[in-house]
C-alpha cells in the first residue's frame, strides 16, 4: 500500500466510519462537518447521498489546507422513502416495521477532496439487504436493546440486527456506513 502524501482528514462524527477507515492502516484525523442534511423536495436517494457527502467534504475542506478530505453519507431506502436516522423510539419502530420481511437498499456516497491536486473524486455504493419477517415484540425488544437513534434505518448490521438479516447483495462495509473497496479506489486513483 502506498503512503499518503498529505494528511488524511475524515469528515465524520460516526464511530463506525472511524473504525472502518482504521482498517486501511492509514493515519487520519477527524473533523466533524456542520451542514444541513435535510433532503430536498423530489431528491432521489442517490442524488441526496452524493450531495450530502460532497457538502460534508467541502465544509471540512474549507477548514484545512493541503489535505485529503474523505467524507461519506449513508441512507437506507425502501419504497422510494429515505430512512435516515430515526427521530425517536416510535420512528425507529415504524422504520423497522417497514423493513420487516422485505429487501431494502443501502446507499453510501463517498467524496474525496484532494486539496494538493485540486481534484474531487466521488463514488456511490448500493447494497441490497434482506430482512426476515419481524414480530412487533422483536422490533420493540431490538429498539430497547440497542441505541438505534444514530443509525440510518434504525439498525446496525454489525450488532444484534445481524440475526434479522439472512442475506445481503453487495458491500457489507457499505451497510456499516463506509464501503472500504470504494474508499480505497478513490484514495489511490490517479
Amino acid at each position: 500500500m502506498m503512503a499518503m502524501l498529505q494528511p488524511l482528514v475524515l469528515a465524520s462524527q460516526s464511530p463506525r466510519r472511524k473504525e472502518l477507515l482504521a482498517v486501511l492502516g492509514l493515519p487520519f484525523s477527524v473533523l466533524v462537518p456542520g451542514i444541513d442534511e435535510s433532503p430536498r423536495d423530489g431528491e432521489s436517494p442517490e442524488n441526496y447521498v452524493v450531495r450530502v457527502a460532497r457538502e460534508k467534504g467541502m465544509d471540512v475542506a474549507s477548514r484545512v489546507d493541503g489535505s485529503l478530505v474523505l467524507s461519506a453519507d449513508t441512507v437506507v431506502t425502501i419504497d422510494g422513502e429515505i430512512l435516515g436516522k430515526p427521530s425517536g423510539r416510535d420512528d425507529a419502530i415504524r422504520m423497522l416495521g417497514k423493513l420487516s420481511g422485505r429487501e431494502h437498499h443501502v446507499y453510501t456516497a463517498v467524496c474525496v477532496i484532494d486539496q494538493v491536486k485540486g481534484k474531487v473524486k466521488e463514488g456511490l455504493e448500493r447494497t441490497a439487504v434482506s430482512f426476515k419477517p419481524l414480530t412487533a415484540t422483536e422490533i420493540q425488544a431490538y429498539v430497547d436493546r440497542e441505541d438505534v437513534l444514530d443509525k440510518a434505518g434504525a439498525y446496525a448490521i454489525q450488532g444484534f440486527a445481524s440475526v434479522f438479516i439472512p442475506a445481503i447483495s453487495g458491500s457489507y462495509s457499505n451497510v456499516m456506513g463506509l464501503p472500504l473497496a470504494l474508499v480505497y479506489e478513490l484514495l489511490y486513483a490517479a
